[in-house]
């Protein structure tokens, strides 16, 4: 809940004091608890840092980067060198070979994603969330910066929050919780209006996904296909007639 204050209400002060109150009653609860929910909040507070609206601009697309690998890598580092410990981990191989219904997934994602994206962008008005962008080296910066945040979501919210949530919590409910934190980020990010009703059900798919393959490969894939459709989508919107392969 401290991350919906921060990200999607905006109220540092309360969204701060509350996750400061809800470490101290993790404590009350559990000593493992409170040192998983930690690290969660430690990312959580430095994401906090800075705004992650849309923005290609050279600095902030550095300043963003910057605080996200730290909200990623500050708890790894805490967990394998205080801890000692790999309760956080990133699985890229697992050695098990895709199912075909997860093959066809895979298909299905960029072709939902062309179908539903360029409805809610335009329509909602959510694409005057990003900058409009003509020029090449902006466009550039804003493809890299999709994609990265689109790593970054799976590091952080599937490998780091869900992961260590599951220690506590029955899967469906880990779930649940780290979509309110994903949902809330992405708000903030640009996802607004009736975003939430796209953006809710996507990271609860990632997080079940997880919990079933526990392949970050396979989500990381499945979410970069729909961030390429987000990418060109926003393009579209700002700019019609420029990409004549959407239906809206």
């Amino acid at each position: 809940m401290s991350a919906f204050l921060l990200f999607a209400l905006q109220l540092a002060g309360w969204g701060h004091a509350l996750l400061v109150v809800s470490l101290f009653g993790a404590w009350a609860v559990s000593r493992e608890l409170v040192k998983d929910l930690a690290l969660v909040g430690i990312g959580i507070a430095i994401v906090s840092t800075t705004s992650v609206e849309a923005d290609v601009s050279w600095d902030r697309f550095f300043t963003i980067g910057t605080v996200l690998l730290f909200a990623v890598g500050v708890p790894y580092v805490v967990d394998r060198f205080v801890y000692r410990r790999d309760a956080i981990r990133f699985p890229w191989r697992t050695g098990q070979r895709w199912t075909r219904l997860e093959k066809g997934y895979l298909v299905a994602v960029p072709v939902l994603g062309w179908l539903i994206l360029p409805y809610y962008f335009i329509t909602s008005g959510a694409y005057l969330n990003w900058p409009h962008i003509t020029d090449r080296s902006e466009l550039a910066r804003f493809f890299v910066g999709v994609n990265f945040v689109g790593t970054w979501d799976e590091l952080f919210f599937i490998c780091t929050c869900f992961a260590l949530l599951r220690r506590h919590f029955e899967v469906w409910r880990a779930n649940v919780l780290q979509a309110v934190i994903f949902v809330s980020f992405l708000w903030e990010l640009g996802y607004r209006e009736w975003g939430p009703f796209l953006t809710a059900p996507f990271a609860l798919l990632q997080g079940w996904i997880f919990s079933r393959t526990g392949s970050l490969t396979y989500v990381l894939i499945v979410h970069l296909l729909f961030d390429v459709v987000v990418f060109l989508a926003i393009v579209h919107a700002h700019n019609p007639g420029a990409l004549p392969i959407f239906l809206v």
